[in-house]
């Protein structure tokens, strides 16, 4: 008699176990496609996917590929903006690290660019005297954008509105 009542109580535990296994399985499926529904819902819409499915069939031989990337240019002789060449050198000490920056130049009036290329090599002489001590930090960037400001106010006179320094990376 023990021994039905023990299989009894086995038994109801196995139904109980399984039963907890299919609520909980239950309840997963039901919360994952509920959320699926509702990400669909909340989700912005991509308009660009419609596009780049139309460029390819519109162009041919690949002259969706032939579009610029990286960083958009904003140099145009309208708004009196010249973007610079990217600066890439070594720093004075230690002379491993190599810097790269980009650099944009606002004129007051109409854009020149002699005075634009001369400014690219000031900019890139200075460059190589600046050690790395020197930029470390926000402090020291601060100073190093102050530095090339005050140079390029003084080889324009006064013609550069702004300098804009659109990357600066140290390696």
């Amino acid at each position: 008699m023990a021994d039905e009542a023990q299989a009894a109580d086995a038994k109801k535990k196995k139904n109980g176990t399984i039963m907890v296994i299919a609520g909980v399985a239950i309840l997963t499926v039901i919360g994952a496609g509920g959320g699926w529904v509702v990400g669909g819902m909340i989700a912005p819409k991509d308009p660009n996917a419609q596009a780049h499915q139309a460029e390819p069939a519109a162009g041919e031989h690949g002259e969706a590929g032939k579009k610029e990337e990286g960083l958009p240019h904003i140099s145009t002789q309208a708004n009196g903006v010249i973007l610079l060449e990217p600066i890439t050198t070594n720093l004075a000490y230690p002379s491993e690290n190599w810097i790269r920056l980009e650099v944009a130049l606002a004129f007051k009036g109409p854009p020149e660019l002699t005075l634009a290329e001369n400014i690219h090599q000031d900019i890139l002489a200075y460059m190589r005297t600046v050690s790395l001590q020197q930029i470390e930090g926000p402090r020291g960037f601060q100073y190093l954008k102050d530095d090339i400001k005050e140079r390029v106010d003084l080889r324009s006179q006064g013609k550069v509105a702004k300098v804009m320094f659109r990357s600066f990376v140290i390696e």
